[in-house]
């Protein structure tokens, strides 16, 4: 019997889901408020706590073994660096000229910190949180719930619902679009990406060793060229 079909509570990760597409049928001036948009990220821990209590074995299931973690460091900063390299292009050369503002980063309370505290303290434990959330835990349990639902090898091996779910999960977090606007569509390709990559690795490290990398990149930069 395969672990997947042994895990129990995966439709937990369904509840983030619902979580986060009941936000937008909220009024606008709820939308603003700060606790309701993170709403969606605390249900999502809430429900991986769940989830967690009712298996065996969930730091192998979310992709945390320790023998990942140095293919995950070397793959993780390679693909780091190469999103953070087209990113940074993105935010800084093409959005302005098709005519976006981004003068707004410099108002994120990303911007606010003091350098020293978000490199890399806090840009790595937003990494790792939020590759444990959308990846280990939602990727993961919507990719059970497809190879299960489907019962198609393709999907079984590929999971592509489950990894649009997901990628567009994140992309459309509430403080995610309330931070950073129009750019926020960024972050559908790099959850493609990284979703792509832990369904065919299993390794979680390398994800959050990636998402930390490229964020770092794209931060310095942008700082650089924005802020005085």
């Amino acid at each position: 019997m395969t672990a997947a079909a042994e895990e129990r509570g995966a439709a937990l990760a369904l509840l983030p889901l619902a979580a986060t597409a009941g936000y937008y049928a909220l009024p606008v001036s709820l939308q603003d408020a700060t606790a309701i948009q993170f709403a969606p990220q605390v249900i999502a821990y809430l429900a991986l706590a769940r989830w967690a209590a009712h298996n065996d074995g969930v730091v192998d299931r979310l992709g945390l073994s320790p023998r990942g973690l140095p293919q995950g460091l070397r793959s993780g900063l390679l693909t780091g660096l190469l999103l953070g390299g087209l990113n940074t292009a993105v935010i800084l050369i093409l959005t302005p000229a098709l005519g976006y503002d981004i003068a707004f980063l410099n108002t994120t309370p990303h911007a606010q910190l003091p350098f020293l505290v978000m490199v890399p303290w806090f840009i790595c434990a937003i990494a790792w949180f939020v590759e444990v959330n959308f990846r280990g835990f939602l990727l993961g349990r919507l990719a059970v719930l497809e190879s299960r639902c489907l019962k198609n090898p393709f999907a079984a091996r590929h999971s592509p619902l489950a990894l649009l779910l997901s990628a567009l999960t994140f992309a459309c977090d509430p403080f995610m679009v309330s931070t950073f606007r129009h750019l926020h569509w960024i972050a559908v390709w790099d959850g493609l990406v990284w979703g792509l990559l832990w369904l065919h690795t299993r390794n979680l490290y390398l994800t959050i060793v990636a998402h930390a990398v490229e964020v770092i990149v794209m931060y310095c930069a942008v700082r650089s060229v924005l802020l005085p």
